[in-house]
């Protein structure tokens, strides 16, 4: 693997789980793959989850870790090729990655959308630039439209946790106070649709994801038609894609409750966190026996550890 960026950079998706499982078993399994080697984690917005499990998981395998808020420690970085640099931006993307790129053996970036230009957050001009010019090995740790470290563990969660070989998984948009971007619901439904299992997302009308995310999975305006026999309940919010980063609807009836659950398979429920408690989900639901959010972000450590070895066995290998 040269990068993880998406789905699309897994050539045996299998392969990978099984790696990711072996981990979880036996996290210092490979304490030398990494000896020697440096990976750079640079933020450009805040991290709880995927700043210490992607840590952890260097540190597992030997590697040396550095780490960098951007937004804090950085120049302001420019992405724009040819941009006249007579504003608030102080580096360009063509050095500040190329510069990056000689101190580290691996980088992983963390950079949301603005939500405001669709056009240019799905461009991906942060990680892409990255890619271009830091000539190594790139880990989209949440970028503008993918979140694909999230998405494997929520995979691997649902592998472990499966009671049929194909379980149906629903993935429903909830409530939120703020406009969030579509990074976690298309990632999920990406990995999803390339897995052994019946997809369906349920939204209202207007918050409809991009189709080459979403496709071909079952969509369902009815939540509680979606529900039913569902066996895991992935629940998220997002802004509007086709009304870009818009707040279409806070409709509290869409939150999850125990009533909701009670219309599935004895449905395992799922959230990436953080997760805003009473109006995502109910914490009868959150505190519930049915809740296994904390093993999904146990596991991104288990992901990340899998991503990073696979990354450096292919390097070892040019």
């Amino acid at each position: 693997m040269k990068n993880f960026v998406s789905v699309d950079d897994v050539e045996d998706m299998a392969a990978l789980l099984h790696m990711a499982n072996q981990y979880k078993n036996d996290p210092y399994a490979t304490p030398q793959i990494g000896n020697n080697k440096i990976l750079g984690l640079i933020f450009f917005n805040p991290s709880l989850r995927t700043r210490l499990s992607t840590q952890k998981a260097a540190l597992n395998l030997g590697m040396h870790v550095m780490i960098m808020n951007f937004d804090k420690d950085g120049w302001a970085l420019e992405t724009e090729e040819g941009a006249i640099m007579n504003g608030n931006k102080a580096e360009h993307i063509k050095e500040g990655a190329a510069v990056m790129g000689q101190y580290c053996d691996i980088i992983g970036i963390r950079s949301f959308p603005n939500l405001e230009d669709r056009d240019l957050d799905y461009k991906e001009v942060t990680i892409n630039g990255f890619i271009k010019y830091a000539g190594v090995p790139i880990v989209n740790l949440e970028s503008a439209v993918l979140h694909p470290l999230q998405s494997l563990a929520d995979l691997m969660t649902i592998e472990e946790l499966k009671k049929k070989a194909r379980p149906k998984v629903v993935l429903t948009w909830a409530p939120h106070v703020k406009a969030l971007p579509q990074s976690v619901p298309n990632s999920f439904a990406q990995w999803m649709n390339r897995a052994d299992v019946d997809f369906v997302i349920t939204h209202p009308a207007g918050y409809e994801l991009a189709p080459q995310f979403s496709q071909p999975a079952t969509i369902e305006y009815d939540q509680q038609k979606a529900f039913e026999d569902a066996d895991f309940i992935y629940a998220k919010n997002w802004s509007s894609y086709e009304n870009y980063g818009k707040i279409l609807s806070k409709d509290p009836s869409w939150m999850i409750t125990n009533d909701k659950m009670k219309l599935t398979n004895h449905a395992h429920f799922m959230h990436c966190l953080p997760v805003r408690r009473n109006v995502v989900v109910h914490d009868e639901v959150l505190d519930g026996a049915q809740s296994i959010v904390i093993q999904q972000a146990a596991n991104r450590l288990y992901a990340a550890q899998a991503v990073l070895k696979s990354i450096l066995d292919s390097s070892t290998q040019l």
